[in-house]
């Protein structure tokens, strides 16, 4: 593995001189060998399906393909595409006393490590964004998913092959132990993303010697306001919900103002459950209605993934937003009202990565922002946050001219 990791290295070196006419051919070639080979994908992907065991449902259906899946993530490729260039971008040109210029220009970070699960729809939104980025990448999928990654990096190395790029510049690491090994991989690898659970995040960032972005669990809250629109709300609560469970912005909370809750919850729940969905409720929700379970302290801090959700009354807005800021993994919240003065309270002291108004918390998404794609939702605070597109792969250098100034 040490090898081909030092290999990778070398390639990286290569995308970050490579112009963005070539690097986008290269894309466009990878997104054409995906579409030339949709039955080999879904071939691929039957097989991880069937041996899939033990594994919940929700990891089922991020790992599941089908043709719409595969045109989704084949459309981020080309989107990728017609987007600018992030690599050589001038950020800052400082003029000194001394006649020293200096330019802050923008650049690749390297050798991007993914560490991630079930989902094969993120081995090609990883594989376009890093070479859009100009960054070499290091493939750590789930095991669950390994006949479908191994088609989708082979159909990619094809045509880095074609099109006169390193084949080094995308590699798959299918062995067991590939993990701990990626972690220490300082010098080689630049930066490390893991995608999946609370269990997969936290064992990278508490054992990585290499630096992490991290990306976060989605327990997402919303909170209707005292003045929000029943029908409206209703809306965005079932889509945010129920569109697809297994997702990282699909809402796992729901807050209701004291003030509307007599008649609101009666009317969310029984929405809710039209769509099979199980609802839990504090002490408050649940003297209204009577037949919903108690939540435990623990169902707050959860990310379900499932038709599942917790409701909690609340006294005000400002309670609201303490119940967020605690329980919480800062990744998407909404808050739905008429009120502006709790909105823009709502968007000042909520800690946390994306904030709505009045919208569904499913548009947290690479795409939805018009990156293209996304590597990732980051919930921390360093270098970059929330979704992650182009520009979080990409660092700065400082370019200094002089003529002959010495200190």
């Amino acid at each position: 593995m040490l090898d081909k990791i030092k290999q990778v290295k070398k390639a990286s070196f290569v995308l970050a001189a490579s112009s963005l006419e070539k690097r986008n051919a290269l894309i466009e070639a990878i997104a054409r060998n995906f579409e030339n080979h949709i039955a080999l994908i879904i071939e691929a992907n039957k097989k991880d399906m069937q041996n899939a065991k033990d594994i919940s449902s929700a990891l089922l259906d991020r790992l599941y393909l089908d043709e719409k899946r595969i045109a989704s993530f084949i459309s981020g490729l080309k989107k990728l595409i017609c987007l600018p260039d992030p690599i050589g971008k001038i950020q800052e040109r400082i003029q000194r006393n001394n006649g020293l210029e200096i330019i802050k220009k923008s650049v690749p970070l390297g050798v991007v490590g993914m560490i991630y699960e079930s989902r094969p729809n993120v081995t090609s939104d990883a594989i376009g964004i890093c070479l859009k980025s100009a960054n070499a990448v290091v493939l750590k999928g789930g095991s669950e998913a390994l006949y479908t990654n191994k088609i989708l990096v082979e159909l990619a190395k094809e045509a880095l092959l074609k099109e006169g790029f390193p084949t080094s510049c995308i590699e798959l690491i299918e062995d067991r132990d590939g993990v701990s090994q990626m972690l220490h991989l300082r010098g080689l690898i630049d930066v490390i993303i893991p995608r999946g659970s609370d269990r997969l995040i936290k064992f990278v960032v508490e054992n990585s010697q290499v630096p992490v972005l991290e990306t976060g669990s989605g327990n997402c809250h919303i909170f209707v306001d005292k003045s929000a629109d029943f029908d409206m709300a209703a809306k965005i609560i079932i889509n945010a919900k129920t569109s697809r469970v297994s997702v990282c912005n699909a809402i796992e909370k729901l807050l209701v103002h004291q003030d509307i809750a007599k008649d609101f919850l009666p009317f969310i729940i029984l929405k809710l459950r039209e769509k099979n969905v199980e609802v839990l409720g504090c002490k408050k929700s649940k003297e209204i209605v009577l037949d919903i379970c108690e939540a435990q302290m623990q169902d707050y801090f959860e990310e379900y993934l499932d038709y599942k959700i917790c409701i909690k009354v609340v006294c005000d807005a400002d309670e609201a937003i303490e119940h967020i800021n605690h329980y919480s993994s800062h990744h998407s919240e909404a808050i739905i009202t008429q009120d502006l003065q709790n909105v823009e309270k709502f968007f000042q002291e909520v800690d946390s990565a994306v904030l709505y108004h009045n919208a569904s918390t499913r548009f947290s998404d690479g795409d939805e922002f018009g990156f293209g794609a996304e590597i990732g939702i980051s919930t921390q605070k360093i270098h970059t946050r929330g979704p992650m597109g182009l520009e979080a792969l990409c660092s700065y250098k400082y370019l200094v001219s002089g003529k002959g100034q010495i200190r």
